[in-house]
């Protein structure tokens, strides 16, 4: 009955197409099963400082935020970020007293009467018979409750496994405003105090108690009670955010939201998201595959919020005591890029640099632009900034990827001279590679930097704390940076560190055992490890960064021609390759909800999540063409609340990869070539039209058009670029960013000549 159910949506749905905007494809329940905290933002803008939504579980870091299967809402708070939360609300009817008052409030509710969109929340509370409608601006939440006149604001209330409020406060301005605090205690990964200042205001004259029933000028640490005087109309109240001070929250107020319309918030967010979304239109296709596409985008443009106020002030956490600074701004005086808060860049050379260089530039500059500012702030280049300070988060420099990337593509309104004079601190002993995962120091060495300026490798050793200390899979990331970093430097004329750089990319090769044919992690000594596996049990194999031999011995985007030269030749190489995916269809090509040491192909993580394209640079495109299409349907076809993305989909990433597997386009170098170039597969579309950013790139359009079109039609048969036949399995990107059109046939079997020409 389940399934045929669904049937009849789908079938409605492909007779509406035609009216569906991109935002109204969107469904952002899509594999809530299990998600993270970071993970889930329903009445959110594009990369917004408010985060509002429904918590249906707080306990955890994963399977926190909103988990679809959960019976009960906990709250509806408006941070959800990378280490960050807080600013709890809930409607109630009769105030439960327990010790934990959140989960003794509870309330309960259907998913047959919810309705959820981009920048929208509604939800019937049943246990308290009260309807529960959110919407926002960017730094503005913005509450409707019908049949509510009481809130309990529990600002105390820790959220996850280690986000602990160590102070919290509010104060009534006026009967209707009221302003306050919550300071976010230290976690692993966020050294830091942090705080978050908000300004709430509602629709009527409001009476603040606490559980206990005082009443004082400014109350702190205690549960709170807004009570409203009536509760015949629905009940009004925006919270305005800032992580600089209360008057900056006013002025968010001011500038973002001052009036009350709820409803006409709710279609501006609606339409704010469909104008993002709309930067890649598609036609054709299954009503499923416009589903899972446009959810790919919205979550790519997601999850890596602003945390800086609108006009540009933002906290800088990288010293002794915090310090408010500002963007860079314009003449007019308006900051000319945002400041973010980011979980890890780990893997972005395969997921969000392509997406965002091919239809969001603009977001990849507010990026490099707030990593530089860190770096002068702080003195480093971050990899995954939290609380306006870093956290070391995974290992590596991955800010490397994607700057070089940004540079490459002609993304260059930053402060280049800073850039490469960070990436290259970063490149060396005390630099960011240093630290291992969440390695706070203060003489960090998790990282093996002293091995690998000797060696160019990083043995398995013990050195520092924390995660991640795990060499092979250190050496594969750092050398593909430096490559990044040598293309960057020639690019730049610094040609005696491009020349060091390029011999130390290939510093992998110390790690490639010809006897087993894989990258094999060394001991100190220089010995090989002896329990070595290419897969094995456990979160990680020994010396793997989550991760495993099987995975990463293709870790090398910059040396295919190399590897395969290893291995025995690219027959040799493809081959195996191609049995790697043979034995990973059962599992679709992931973890499949296990540990990421033992599939042997891993699209549930972002160490193997260019897989599918290597066999483009074995001379076998076709075999390009035939696992790219299993793996966008296998793994990331479902649209359901139990698939679509199966592992860790860290703000967008997976999202990313997703959705250039949609498109057929890819770079497997990142962007970081002094050349970018796009890898092609063939689109599950009939028709992709691709707006350019006027700011950083010449042409209008680049419009994709594929011929013969069907699911098990993968193989590309002809291409014609602008006109002229495109024999390679690749096109420069500087053909893209003009304009013009890329014409594909497409067919059942493979056409072993097409783009077989390097």
């Amino acid at each position: 009955m389940k399934y045929a159910l669904f049937f009849f949506c789908l079938t409605l749905g492909l007779n509406v197409c035609a009216a569906l905007r991109p935002v109204d494809y969107v469904e952002p329940r899509i594999d809530t099963k299990n998600s993270r905290w970071i993970y889930f933002s329903s009445a959110c803008r594009p990369f917004g400082m408010v985060t509002l939504s429904p918590d249906t579980a707080l306990e955890n870091d994963w399977g926190s935020g909103y988990l679809y299967d959960e019976p009960f809402i906990r709250c509806f708070s408006h941070i959800h970020a990378w280490q960050l939360f807080g600013i709890p609300v809930l409607p109630i009817r009769q105030l439960v007293v327990d010790k934990d008052l959140t989960e003794a409030n509870k309330a309960s509710f259907s998913h047959d009467d919810e309705v959820v969109k981009p920048g929208y929340h509604k939800v019937y509370l049943s246990d308290r018979a009260m309807t529960a409608e959110l919407t926002s601006t960017t730094r503005v939440g913005f509450h409707r409750y019908t049949d509510a006149s009481t809130l309990l604001m529990d600002l105390n209330r820790s959220m996850g496994k280690e986000n602990k409020v160590l102070a919290c406060s509010l104060k009534q301005c006026s009967p209707t405003e009221f302003e306050g605090f919550v300071v976010m205690g230290p976690t692993t990964r966020r050294a830091k105090p942090f705080t978050a200042y908000f300004i709430a205001q509602l629709d009527r004259a409001t009476t603040l108690k606490t559980v206990a029933g005082e009443v004082r000028d400014c109350i702190t640490n205690a549960p709170l009670l807004l009570v409203a005087e009536s509760a015949k109309t629905p009940l009004l109240l925006k919270v305005a955010l800032s992580y600089t001070s209360l008057a900056a929250a006013r002025n968010n107020m001011s500038t973002e939201l001052p009036g009350w319309d709820f409803d006409g918030t709710t279609r501006a967010a609606l339409d704010d998201w469909n104008t993002w979304l709309s930067r890649i239109e598609v036609e054709g296709g299954r009503h499923d595959q416009r589903v899972k596409f446009y959810t790919d985008l919205w979550h790519a443009l997601l999850g890596r919020r602003i945390v800086s106020d609108v006009d540009g002030a933002y906290l800088d956490n990288t010293g002794s005591s915090p310090v408010v600074r500002f963007c860079k701004r314009g003449p007019d005086g308006k900051p000319l890029h945002m400041h973010h808060n980011s979980d890890a860049l780990w893997g972005s050379q395969w997921s969000i640099q392509n997406l965002w260089g091919l239809a969001y530039p603009e977001v990849m500059s507010s990026f490099c632009n707030t990593y530089i500012d860190m770096y002068k702030n702080g003195g480093l280049i971050p990899r995954g900034p939290a609380g306006g300070d870093y956290t070391f988060v995974m290992v590596g420099d991955q800010a490397c990827n994607f700057i070089t990337s940004a540079y490459a593509q002609g993304i260059r309104d930053f402060d280049i001279d800073a850039a490469y004079a960070g990436l290259r601190k970063n490149a060396f002993v005390g630099g960011i590679r240093d630290r291992a995962g969440y390695e706070t120091g203060p003489n960090p060495a998790g990282g093996g930097m002293r091995f690998y300026e000797k060696l160019h490798y990083v043995p398995l050793h013990s050195e520092g704390k924390n995660w991640h200390r795990e060499g092979a899979g250190q050496t594969m990331e750092y050398t593909f940076q430096d490559w990044c970093l040598s293309q960057f430097a020639t690019a730049l004329g610094k040609t005696d560190d491009a020349k060091l750089f390029a011999e130390r990319s290939l510093g992998w090769t110390n790690l490639f055992d010809t006897a087993t044919g894989y990258i094999r992690p060394r001991e100190l000594d220089g010995s090989w490890y002896k329990k070595f596996e290419p897969v094995t049990k456990g979160f990680s194999a020994r010396g793997f960064v989550e991760g495993n031999s099987a995975n990463y011995t293709w870790f090398t985007p910059h040396a295919y021609d190399t590897l395969a030269q290893l291995m025995g030749g690219k027959a040799i190489a493809a081959k195996r390759l191609n049995e790697q995916f043979q034995r990973a269809r059962d599992r679709r090509y992931n973890a499949n909800g296990k540990t990421h040491a033992d599939p042997w192909i891993d699209y549930g993580n972002q160490p193997g999540t260019e897989l599918a394209y290597v066999f483009n640079h074995l001379g076998m495109p076709w075999l390009t063409q035939y696992w790219a299409r299993q793996v966008k349907e296998m793994t990331f076809g479902g649209t359901t609340p139990w698939s679509g993305y199966n592992d860790d989909e860290d703000q967008g990433q997976m999202g990313a990869v997703s959705a250039m597997l949609a498109l057929g386009l890819f770079d497997i170098e990142g962007g970081s070539r002094q050349t970018p170039r796009y890898e092609l597969s063939a689109p599950i579309f009939d028709t992709i039209t691709i707006h350019l950013s006027p700011t950083y790139y010449s042409g209008k359009t680049f419009v994709i058009t594929v011929t013969n079109n069907r699911v098990e039609h993968p193989y590309i048969q002809t291409a014609i670029l602008n006109g002229q036949p495109l024999t390679r399995y690749w096109f420069n990107q500087s053909e893209l960013k003009k304009g013009g059109t890329l014409a594909l046939t497409v067919g059942a079997e493979p056409n072993t000549h097409w783009g077989v020409e390097e």
